[in-house]
């Protein structure tokens, strides 16, 4: 959620390698991708059958696949003749199956991380069947460790199977004993492998990746493997049949088991440096953990029956955080609970349109709205009875966190400069009102609720419009997306004259065209700055819903969910104009907010403000 920002120049020192690579073709749009996952890492597919991404060992640590960013390392399926693609998502997985239609007849490939992945070997398998008609279907591989700088040659042969290794990373690519080794553009050693399929008869092709010596594992078997991946997917994403929208809330609920990992810490983004707007220095990495994004994670939990453990993770994750670091809590975090790295160019040529950088700034800022995020949080789990003594110490912790740093400037809900902002005020409110409306002693509840009560005092003497609306800070007087969320987590009510004038300012000054943007540009028009924030789409979804308005609310809902691929997958942001996906991808909140507002339009929502 960063404002924009840009290296000096000269500053990301840039290393062209397009002209060497053999596998530096060019990118998709996003909505052209499919994501895979296994909880530990993810991969992106493109509409062409190419594996354009993948982190290994973890989310945030360097790409082995980084044709995204316009360097070394694929994995590309592809049919040998002329072919339109397409591709579906078996229900309620992240199995995907790449879809050809050829001159001749229908390719099928299915696609999937073997789920729950393993802390050190990630395992791609890969299932390609010709449909209808004989097929040839062609298969180039080249792996690169470092973000494609690095690239792994010396592949030799064990029985069937083609091995690698440079004692920090191992390979084993099984199934494809007649590739060939083949010296690509620039030297580059590569597999090629050519598949003559017959009509039915589908072919595994199964790739370990392992950091450290490959012996330590056994060969995967391809059958064993699918069977488990299939039963972990159906263990990990609930029904969802009292949800409109049923097909699409189970996809997002798949999205969101994938990008957890074990220890509870739910990933932003599957990548880093997917420009939010081309050329205007927006490019972030988002492959950590935000205790704000996992918050409204666990809000799309509690939401839906049969939802618990996607709470429960969340809890457990934040927890730890407050209870780690207290007031010193970070807006972000690696899944482990350490810290994030600083904003770093790589020297790649990045996605067209922006730059390459890992790490991220927030890890220095101050933001106060987690902590009444945190608070909003703890108090759904409490009205299900799924609070442990670590999580009401840590309700504690966040309790003294606003009392004590309330009145200071933070870098609020989309991490720009410091200031009061009367989001991140109203959203304490509301965590302190919903905390001390549960189990807890009446000495905090007492505490929260007065607490509470002189924030919303202090918001309206300072950041209540002459007009009856919030503005977004004491000296800033625009209306702010944001905003919303004090109606629709209880820090007043629906029908409260602020609510109704602060929800239909933003009806006026920043909807158009069916979505909703954030804040207004001075002097530029909705649109022309950034792209509609599809988070916000899915806010006045709810806040019209809850304040008796559900055709509306439908209306926002269903825009919302029309901007996405083919695959489903929302990123952070939707370019109106052009139809197009921008910034990182998949972008986890959009994912739960449309989980949290389709309960929401079908009537049948548990939790906050349910």
């Amino acid at each position: 959620m960063h404002d924009a920002r840009s290296y000096p120049d000269g500053a990301t020192g840039r290393v062209d390698v397009s002209d060497t690579s053999p596998y530096a073709s060019s990118p998709k749009v996003l909505r052209d991708y499919a994501f895979i996952a296994d909880g530990r890492r993810g991969a992106l597919i493109d509409s062409d059958g190419r594996l354009a991404w993948m982190c290994f060992p973890r989310w945030s640590d360097p790409a082995v696949f980084a044709g995204l960013l316009g360097a070394r390392g694929e994995y590309h399926v592809v049919p040998k003749v002329r072919a339109v693609p397409g591709g579906h998502y078996e229900d309620g997985t992240l199995i995907w199956h790449s879809r050809w239609v050829t001159e001749e007849g229908f390719i099928d490939c299915r696609e999937a991380l073997a789920y729950p992945g393993e802390e050190d070997r990630a395992v791609l398998l890969r299932r390609v069947t010709a449909l209808d008609h004989g097929a040839v279907v062609m298969v180039y591989f080249n792996l690169a460790t470092d973000y494609g700088r690095r690239p792994l040659d010396g592949w030799h042969r064990q029985d069937d199977r083609w091995v690698i290794g440079d004692g920090v990373v191992a390979a084993r690519w099984s199934g494809a004993g007649e590739a060939v080794v083949d010296n690509g553009p620039g030297g580059v050693e590569r597999l090629v492998l050519c598949l003559d399929l017959e009509v039915g008869q589908p072919r595994d092709l199964t790739l370990e990746i392992v950091k450290g010596p490959l012996d330590r594992y056994p060969v995967v078997d391809a059958d064993d493997c699918w069977a488990r991946t299939e039963a972990a997917w159906r263990a990990a994403v609930p029904s969802c049949s009292a949800t409109i929208a049923t097909n699409d809330v189970r996809r997002s609920f798949a999205v969101l088991r994938g990008m957890t990992s074990p220890d509870g810490g739910t990933v932003a983004a599957a990548t880093t440096s997917l420009p939010e707007r081309s050329e205007a220095g927006r490019n972030y990495d988002y492959r950590y953990c935000w205790i704000r994004d996992i918050c409204y994670i666990g809000h799309a939990g509690a939401a839906v029956d049969g939802g618990e453990a996607v709470l429960d993770d969340a809890v457990r994750w934040v927890s730890a955080r407050l209870s780690d670091d207290g007031r010193a809590t970070r807006p972000a975090y690696l899944s482990d609970g350490t810290s994030i790295p600083d904003e770093v160019p790589l020297g790649l040529p990045g996605y067209p349109g922006g730059f390459d950088v890992v790490g991220n700034r927030v890890r220095s800022q101050f933001q106060l709205d987690l902590f009444g995020e945190a608070l909003l949080l703890l108090a759904n789990a409490d009205a299900i009875d799924r609070l442990d003594a670590d999580s009401w110490r840590a309700a504690e912790v966040a309790i003294d966190a606003i009392e004590q740093c309330w009145h200071k400037p933070d870098n609020g809900v989309w991490e720009t400069e410091p200031a009061r902002w009367t989001h991140s005020r109203l959203i304490c409110v509301a965590g302190l009102r919903a905390i001390a409306a549960g189990r807890i002693p009446s000495q905090w509840a007492t505490r929260a609720v007065s607490l509470a009560d002189h924030l919303l005092s202090e918001a309206d003497s300072t950041s209540l419009h002459r007009s009856g609306r919030w503005q977004r800070t004491p000296d800033d007087e625009r209306v702010d997306a944001s905003l919303l969320l004090a109606e629709i987590r209880g820090a007043l009510a629906p029908d409260d004259p602020r609510s109704r004038a602060t929800r239909e300012a933003i009806l006026t000054d920043l909807a158009a065209g069916g979505f909703v943007y954030r804040y207004g540009h001075p002097g530029r028009a909705l649109g022309q700055a950034e792209g509609a924030f599809l988070i916000c789409n899915f806010w006045m979804a709810l806040a019209c819903t809850r304040s008796g308005d559900p055709t509306a609310g439908a209306r926002w809902f269903e825009r919302g969910r029309s901007a996405c691929g083919s695959p489903g997958i929302f990123a952070e942001e939707f370019d109106v104009e052009q139809g197009q996906l921008r910034g990182n991808f998949p972008q986890a909140f959009v994912h739960a907010l449309l989980i949290e507002s389709a309960a929401a339009q079908d009537g049948d929502e548990h939790g906050i403000g349910g």
